[in-house]
Order: C-alpha cells, then structure tokens, then sequence
C-alpha cells in the first residue's frame, strides 16, 4: 500500500502557497478529508479555464488537462465540473484565478 497524504492536507498547503504567491485561490466545493480526488478549475478570464484532474502514476500522482490541451470557456470548464462530481461526489473542487499562467509555470502542475 502506497503511504498517501490526506487530500484536505493537500488542499491547505496548495491554498498556502498561492496566498504566498498573491494567487487567488478558492475551495468551491469539499471532498472526502482522506481520498478524495482534486479538480483545479483554472480561470484565466478573457484567455479561458483549464480543468486539471488527478490521474495516478506508477509512483506519484500527476495531472492532465482534463478539458484538453487549449483553454476553454467558463461555460464547458463548469460543464465538465458538473459531470464529474455526477460521477464522483468526493472529489474537491478548487478554483484558482490564474489569469498569467502563474501556477502552471510557478508550480510544475502540468
């Protein structure tokens, strides 16, 4: 069994981080404290959001662009938001307005 940190621990030191970085940050919607999955919902206004969502690696978690490679609307980013907490009601729900790409190059994420 691979040793994992709680995600609501996960979640703090992510709100941690963009407070320290003047990064607007908001937790939308709590999961399970323990395991649940994340969905960053990155809002870059008038250039479009990008959804991240966990997928797990051999080793680590990683991320992917879950609403593809190229931005897109608030409308379809919310969209996509809707179906997967049909499909998963654990899962947290962060939103973090990033309208230079800042978490993306600061932190690695993608």
């Amino acid at each position: 069994m691979r040793d994992r940190i709680r995600t609501q621990i996960w979640v703090q030191a992510q709100i941690r981080v963009c407070d320290q970085r003047n990064i607007a940050i908001f937790v939308r919607k709590k999961g399970d404290v323990d395991a649940g999955a994340v969905l960053i919902k990155l809002n870059g206004f008038a250039e479009g959001s990008i959804v991240l969502t966990q997928v797990t690696g051999a080793d680590r978690t990683e991320w992917m662009r879950g609403t593809g490679d190229a931005p897109v609307s608030d409308h379809e980013a919310e969209e996509y938001i809707e179906r997967q907490l049909k499909w998963d009601p654990d899962v947290w729900v962060l939103e973090i307005e990033d309208p230079k790409g800042e978490y993306l190059e600061q932190f690695g994420v993608v």
